[in-house]
């Protein structure tokens, strides 16, 4: 992916601001020197958005301390689970669980075994080879 330009990185500046900084995406666009369906555009692009994403962390980091201080009081006062889930989820406690069953058995498995077995035996003996 190409790098960002001048005006790309000027609006991510803006656009990773709370609330846009107070303007609207025309504003953004007018401050930043493009139009408003250019920003659009630069919006669908996973670089611009990437950039984005990085400076919005970038803007956050600082606080991060004070909001990890601040949610088991959250959870305590509120009842709030999901808080809860996402507190254990960022201490490495709490992981997505995935359950994968097989369709296969043993005696499927038997089966397939018998039936390669009959295929070798009529590959070995020259004979015609088709299913039974």
């Amino acid at each position: 992916m190409a790098k960002l330009n001048e005006k790309q990185i000027a609006a991510v500046t803006i656009l990773a601001l709370p609330k846009r900084g107070g303007l609207t995406y025309q504003q953004v666009a007018d401050k930043v020197g493009v139009s408003r369906q250019a920003l659009v555009d630069w919006r669908k692009r996973d670089d611009f958005n990437k950039a984005l994403k990085d400076e919005i962390v970038r803007n956050t980091l600082d606080t991060m301390p004070e909001i990890m201080e601040s949610i088991p009081n959250h959870i305590i006062n509120d009842g709030n689970a999901a808080l809860f889930r996402t507190l254990l989820q960022a201490h490495g406690m709490l992981t997505e669980k995935h359950e994968i069953e097989t369709a296969s058995k043993a005696e499927d498995t038997d089966a397939m075994k018998a039936e390669i077995e009959k295929f070798r035996s009529r590959l070995e003996n020259g004979s015609n080879v088709k299913p039974d």
